[in-house]
């Protein structure tokens, strides 16, 4: 690997870490009003519009590479999607539903228990990608994914084993994150075949994916929610929380992927993989949340066993699907 390559990869590996970091706080500050349906109608739709020009960039460069070097691969970069309409059309209506229960569960949760939840993605990667895609999962991987599961107890429970003494909603909360890391990961699993074969590209999936979203969450909001809650486009105040978590949202994907560009996937994770500690600091910093050693331990313990998972993934050499592990 060039040092070029790894010192861009990285740069880009930390500016994503930074992103992922600070959304939990900006899905957490935003108005009580501003609802997680027409929250994550909006970032969609924000996100579809980021890689807009990407996805059109990207169509244009894969059909001049085909008119100059015509090949097989270029041809499935192209069309191969169509083979996969109903997983895209599964993959929208997927992730659909994790974006409404993504805020729902932050805000519940709170932002630093909802990030140290969210961390549960590997654990269903791991187990998704064994009974799916029939992949290697090693005792070292079995191992630490029941440490981090002890992490993530301490961190939430803050050690406290009376249960009359525990936040039903946060607890509510870091179930539905779980649930939301569950459906990502059987997304991510059911899309990798797509991404071996070439048929389906990353900024394609994203685009795809995002104008679906957007699709399938307005055209059903109102069934829900009054016609006048479109008012919130005319706020400056509720627009800048629109605009902030569709930019924090998107930038953080496509910087995932320009990091993966340049340096190995299992590189990319551990630089990424302290996403817990540093929310847990912006979360101090502008919520006032307090920020207890329980949370501490509970992130470092997380933040050690993801990148042992994913190390030790890629010394057994397992296949790992081009998402990240924070999603």
């Amino acid at each position: 690997m060039k040092k070029e390559n790894l010192i861009k990869g990285v740069i880009y590996g930390l500016i994503s870490l930074v992103l992922v970091s600070l959304q939990p706080i900006f899905a957490v500050a935003r108005p009580g009003d501003l609802d997680a349906y027409f929250f994550a109608a909006t970032t969609c739709t924000m996100e579809a519009l980021i890689f807009l020009p990407l996805f059109f960039f990207e169509r244009r460069r894969i059909k001049k590479q085909n008119v100059n070097e015509p090949n097989d691969l270029l041809v499935k970069q192209l069309y191969g999607w169509k083979k996969h309409k109903i997983l895209l059309v599964c993959i929208g209506i997927i992730f659909s539903v994790a974006q409404i229960t993504f805020f729902l569960s932050y805000q519940l949760a709170g932002a630093i228990n909802g990030s140290l939840a969210q961390q549960s993605l590997i654990l269903f990667s791991l187990l998704f990608g064994y009974l799916i895609n029939h992949e290697k999962v090693t005792k070292i991987q079995i191992l630490f994914s029941f440490v981090l599961l002890v992490g993530l107890f301490i961190g939430i429970t803050q050690l406290e084993f009376n249960i009359g003494d525990l936040d039903l909603f946060v607890i509510a909360g870091v179930l539905l994150m779980m649930f939301t890391t569950l459906i990502w990961s059987l997304a991510h699993t059911f899309t990798r075949s797509a991404f071996q074969s070439n048929e389906l590209t990353p900024i394609f999936l994203v685009f795809v994916r995002n104008v679906l979203c957007s699709i399938l969450l307005f055209g059903t909001y109102f069934i829900f929610f009054p016609l006048e809650n479109l008012a919130f486009f005319l706020d400056p105040y509720y627009l800048f929380f629109i605009i902030i978590m569709g930019f924090l949202y998107g930038f953080d994907v496509l910087f995932w992927y320009s990091s993966l560009s340049h340096i190995q996937f299992s590189k990319a994770s551990v630089l990424v993989a302290p996403m817990p500690i540093l929310t847990a600091f912006f979360a101090f910093l502008i919520l006032g949340v307090p920020f207890t050693i329980f949370h501490l331990v509970g992130a470092i313990i997380i933040t050690i066993s993801i990148i042992i998972i994913v190390i030790q993934g890629r010394n057994e050499k397992v296949v790992t699907e081009p998402d990240k592990i924070i999603s």
